[in-house]
């Protein structure tokens, strides 16, 4: 997969919203590698950049498999052309591809307020671990490790959180999460 035209050339999949049951189930791993899964993350990708967010889940796209894209670098600039009108401009990708991920080490703590474009509009706090170290597959199937920290960790587990049916209000205070939970099914009529 060409990974420099994933920004530009895709197709925006719709991105499901909170409390749809697709998030709250526990996503199946990926047994094939080929076409089919690299048109699904260059779609992923674009979908993510365009939201815009730092990373995407196949549940949220209405897949339940296991299988996320992030990127915590790239920079998304509003500008106004020539003739008037704002635009984006992104530049600094990084896009990283994470299928069948396993958290298998864990330290310390931190806290980071996090916003999920499956649960629009919500900002809260949520405390996660300041270090993981997470194995993975890459687009070929190939194994892969990682030790990340800080933006990258957070961001690597609430994305791992919905390849587990969890969306991050599951992490808040009961309190918080049983306003959010109530107040979105007021929005969508359930």
């Amino acid at each position: 997969m060409n990974m420099e035209n994933y920004k530009l050339q895709g197709e925006k999949l719709p991105i499901v919203t909170y409390p749809d049951p697709v998030l709250s189930a526990k996503a199946t791993p990926v047994t094939e590698f080929g076409p089919d899964l690299n048109k699904l993350i260059k779609n992923m990708l674009f979908t993510m950049y365009h939201a815009p967010g730092i990373g995407l889940a196949a549940p949220q796209v209405g897949i339940s498999q296991r299988i996320f894209v992030l990127d915590v670098d790239y920079e998304r600039e509003v500008i106004t052309n020539s003739e008037g009108r704002d635009e984006v401009r992104m530049s600094g990708f990084n896009p990283m591809v994470f299928i069948n991920p396993i958290i298998t080490g864990t330290s310390g703590t931190t806290t980071y307020e996090e916003g999920c474009l499956s649960v629009p509009g919500v900002y809260e706090e949520v405390k996660r671990f300041q270090t993981i170290h997470v194995k993975y597959q890459n687009l070929k199937g190939e194994h892969l490790e990682l030790e990340a920290d800080d933006l990258l960790s957070i961001c690597l587990q609430h994305e791992n959180d919905h390849l587990d049916g969890i969306v991050f209000i599951e992490r808040l205070s009961n309190l918080k999460k049983n306003f959010y939970k109530k107040k979105m099914k007021k929005e969508k009529g359930t």
